[in-house]
């Protein structure tokens, strides 16, 4: 084999090297990516269904709110 020939395959093994290493960097982020949407899915949820059941609220309905220090 030539040298030119020798030197272009080893460039090529560590071009793929890379990008092998980068896929797996890539497949393992995508992976956590969609563990937290799946999170923040449930956590929406969660949310939604306390509104729907007209939880609690943190605001006073109108009728128990005290008028302003002006009336």
């Amino acid at each position: 084999m030539s040298q030119e020939l020798s030197a272009r395959i080893e460039y090529l093994e560590t071009r793929v090297a890379f990008q092998d290493h980068a896929i797996e960097q890539l497949s393992q982020e995508l992976a956590e990516q969609q563990k937290q949407q799946e999170k923040l899915r449930v956590q929406m949820d969660a949310v939604i269904a306390k509104l729907r059941e007209g939880g609690s609220s943190q605001i006073a309905s109108q009728s128990e709110e005290t008028p302003p220090p002006h009336y």
